[in-house]
């Protein structure tokens, strides 16, 4: 079914919205009258999350909330899900590149990539560009991660095949990607504002692959809603363009430092580059 595309109406892609941070921008942003794409993985979860999204969206939601399932481990579904997408969509005014997570072991994909870079950071690149001129006079916003200070990226070396498997050394790495990508998306596409954001330790599905890592997620105090983690994401959506600094890095929807190597433009335009090679464009 083709989404409603009422003149006026914001149009919001949101990755990862089967759960979690993605799940709870969507709905904000269908409560505040956005047509949105949900995309997840999981076809169970992505239907529950799409009629949570619809139920936000009050009496246009069936028209204005549509599906999309996409496996990022997978770049020919992503380049599927763009394909769709520009079919639907004369514009879209906001890409949520939020998919991703973190894995207990290392795992290689069908493209021959470590999954951890594949999911958090190739399969986003790969989608805004199949989508960059949708997104003319629009915005990317990357969810990225405090951890990203732990990584070591390394752009000739995207699959840290030189360095033995650690999770959050490589999630980190990760991370960095997204924050460099949205730099340097700022500096190439000048016609669209790119940011990215640590969203707080949130409690969700992240790392539910490691038995540790998920517990962590499910008992410790003081964790973050992912409605509160989505607080920011939703606000560099619909902040007034002169309110943020494109390319720049947020928490609490407060401009914050990154770690050095993450705001090295050098290593940017490098990852840019081993990005664009790695995904075939």
């Amino acid at each position: 079914m083709a989404m409603e595309n009422e003149p006026g109406r914001p149009i919001a892609v949101v990755t990862g919205a089967s759960s979690g941070i993605g799940l709870a921008a969507a709905e904000e942003l269908a409560r505040r009258g956005w047509v949105v794409a949900v995309v997840g993985r999981d076809e169970g979860r992505l239907a529950d999350a799409t009629a949570r999204v619809r139920a936000a969206a009050g009496a246009t939601g069936e028209a204005a909330v549509t599906a999309y399932q996409c496996n990022f481990a997978v770049l020919d579904e992503v380049r599927a899900l763009a394909e769709t997408l520009r079919n639907q969509h004369p514009r879209i005014d906001l890409l949520a590149n939020n998919a991703g997570g973190a894995f207990s072991r290392r795992k290689t994909t069908v493209d021959g990539f470590e999954l951890t870079i594949q999911v958090n950071h190739l399969a986003h690149f790969l989608l805004s560009h199949l989508l960059r001129d949708r997104l003319s006079g629009g915005r990317i916003v990357n969810t990225s991660s405090g951890a990203h200070a732990s990584g070591r990226l390394d752009p000739s070396d995207l699959s840290s095949t030189r360095l033995g498997y650690r999770t959050f050394a490589v999630y980190g790495s990760a991370k960095q990607a997204n924050i460099l990508f949205a730099a340097e998306a700022a500096r190439r596409w000048p016609d669209i504002i790119s940011t990215s954001y640590h969203p707080g330790v949130v409690r969700t599905r992240f790392g539910n692959e490691s038995r540790v890592v998920a517990t962590f997620y499910r008992v410790m105090p003081g964790l973050r809603t992912p409605a509160k983690g989505a607080e920011t994401l939703v606000w560099l959506a619909t902040v007034e363009a002169d309110g943020i600094v494109d390319g720049g890095y947020y928490m609490d929807r407060k401009l914050t430092r990154s770690a050095a190597r993450a705001a090295d433009p050098q290593l940017a335009s490098r990852l840019w580059e081993a990005s664009l090679a790695a995904v075939a464009l």
